[in-house]
């Protein structure tokens, strides 16, 4: 009983930690963006109505790391922990800065081929010290396939930050839910990165909803976000009940996934390049129909919490329910789609 309790208490401060160094950071990283006019502007893509300061994604990361240094001088990290929570952190260091300078070169940004080029880079290094898939052979396409894995996710995050409290509100919410299907175990480094993600996204939103103190993340934050959460999603066993299990982490992360999808298929449909900006977002479309915002942010939030809830148990049920729950899943997802792709933007 101690144990568990001592092992509560460590979690809650992993994500306490972060949730008090975020909330203190965004404004004054909010302040010093001000000063020096690093802001986003409107444009036709766009949706904001006035020039926002960017640099929340540097509260968010430093927060996260903060917290796992914090961590690691008050835990002891077994051997192989400690190395990928290093891998981790040096991933997610070099996705902040990419996402950082793509930032300050708005509007026009880095460019496509550059941004792959090192998202590729840092996904073979995560992969190639061992955070990869574990039930896919031969290595080759294990390799190829988690490189694939970390750049999709970690971009899925980016394409989905099109509104106030979304792509951040969803890297908290999916943090949970990977701390929920991780937490029986205790050697593994998602546990704590898990919570000191979740409480570092969480610190960032009410300043990312505020009107008077309004700051978005930038592709800083929803990079590094997306990055750490598909690093995350590869650290812990699913199928330990049913093979099913290997698909919780889409589910977990089904909202950016499925917006990534779409937004791509509707693009294509359109003779457009999925890489250039539209308003295909399945939440633009929802605004369409007279949603708020606010509303439509928190039905995206309640989608993530109860798919983190079916994820879990895609991981404890036999395979029959397992697989009941993932075709009942898969058939509202087909519905919703049809249904929205009818919506005129």
């Amino acid at each position: 009983m101690n144990d568990v309790t001592d092992n509560f208490k460590l979690y809650l401060l992993a994500f306490l930690l972060p949730l008090g160094l975020s909330l203190a950071l965004t404004p004054l990283l909010r302040a010093l963006a001000l000063r020096f006019g690093h802001l986003d502007k409107p444009t036709h893509i766009k949706t904001h109505k006035i020039p926002t300061p960017l640099l929340g994604g540097a509260a968010v990361f430093l927060a996260f790391a903060a917290s796992l240094v914090v961590m690691r001088l008050v835990t002891s990290f077994p051997t192989g922990t400690l190395r990928d929570l290093r891998v981790l952190l040096f991933g997610g260091a070099v996705m902040f800065a990419l996402g950082l300078i793509d930032d300050f070169r708005k509007p026009n940004g880095l460019g496509v081929r550059v941004k792959f080029v090192v998202q590729f880079a840092v996904a073979i290094f995560t992969v190639y010290y061992g955070i990869r898939l574990h039930f896919i052979h031969p290595d080759y396409l294990n390799f190829v396939l988690s490189v694939i894995w970390i750049v999709g996710v970690s971009n899925a995050f980016n394409i989905v930050d099109i509104m106030d409290g979304l792509s951040a509100g969803q890297a908290a919410l999916a943090a949970f839910g990977f701390l929920l299907i991780a937490l029986p175990s205790e050697s593994i480094y998602v546990n704590f990165a898990a919570a000191a993600l979740a409480g570092a996204a969480a610190g960032f939103l009410p300043y990312n909803f505020s009107k008077k103190f309004k700051i978005f993340m930038g592709d800083s934050g929803s990079l590094v976000c997306g990055y750490l959460l598909a690093v995350l999603a590869l650290g812990t066993r699913y199928t330990d009940v049913n093979p099913l299990g290997v698909y919780a982490p889409l589910f977990i992360l089904a909202v950016p996934i499925y917006d990534t999808f779409f937004v791509s298929f509707m693009r294509l449909r359109r003779g457009l390049s999925p890489f250039v900006g539209s308003k295909d977002h399945f939440a633009l479309r929802l605004e369409k129909l007279g949603l708020s915002r606010r509303r439509i942010v928190g039905l995206a939030s309640i989608t993530t919490l109860g798919l983190s809830v079916f994820a879990w148990l895609v991981t404890q049920v036999t395979l029959p329910w397992g697989l009941v729950i993932i075709v009942f899943l898969l058939a509202e997802f087909l519905l919703f789609s049809l249904a929205i792709a009818k919506i005129k933007i």
